[in-house]
């Protein structure tokens, strides 16, 4: 028997590994829908517009968060992020699972327009192992990894609220665990609301 969809939304700090453990967890179940996010931040080197984000100017993008276009919208970094809404409730109510890689401001507001959705924050092992891999990826200068650091930190703070916290020390470990939240969540009641009548009169 069919399933409702599973939103499950991914937060990270920056340089915490999230990426990686999105990318595996959609090749072992490619039935995912990926949100795509829209923002205004220039596309950095092998993006693809449409794939990976919707790049928009400022001012569009501003006209579109006036129409109510966005199931959550954040500013990171200087830059505007948001997650179109329609689609993702059209996904969810037709069985299809969404995955959001979303900030702890964008989370926030999504656990206002989606309460049914699955929470999951990515940590670090620890700040100095956050701090190393930030700068061995060679992408930001000294500003922008100070920047990244003290967000982080407010980032972690907030993991609190979420429904799952995933250390992302050793790479098999992290995904066992962030595999786990998706599997039990598929198995929740409210996901299933139609499961004990059908057996009832089967």
């Amino acid at each position: 028997m069919p399933r409702k969809g599973i939103a499950l939304v991914i937060s990270a700090p920056s340089g915490a590994g999230k990426t990686t453990l999105v990318q595996r967890l959609m090749q072992e179940f490619p039935q995912f829908g990926y949100s795509v996010s829209c923002t205004t931040r220039q596309p950095r080197q092998g993006e693809v517009d449409g794939k990976d984000y919707i790049f928009l100017s400022r001012e569009e993008f501003e006209l579109r968060r006036a129409q109510g276009h966005f199931a959550e919208w954040a500013e990171v970094h200087g830059n505007l992020y948001g997650t179109p809404l329609a689609p993702v409730k059209n996904s969810l109510q037709n069985g299809q699972d969404v995955l959001f890689d979303i900030d702890v401001q964008g989370a926030a507001q999504m656990k206002l327009s989606l309460a049914e959705a699955v929470f999951v924050f990515s940590l670090p092992p620890s700040m100095e192992e956050l701090e190393r891999r930030l700068r061995s990826r060679g992408l930001d200068d000294e500003a922008t990894i100070e920047r990244r650091l003290t967000n982080a930190r407010q980032e972690i703070r907030e993991s609190r609220w979420y429904d799952a916290m995933v250390v992302n020390d050793e790479l098999d470990a992290a995904y066992d665990a962030l595999r786990a939240v998706f599997v039990a969540a598929g198995l929740a009641p409210c996901r299933n609301p139609d499961l004990p009548d059908y057996l009832l009169s089967h």
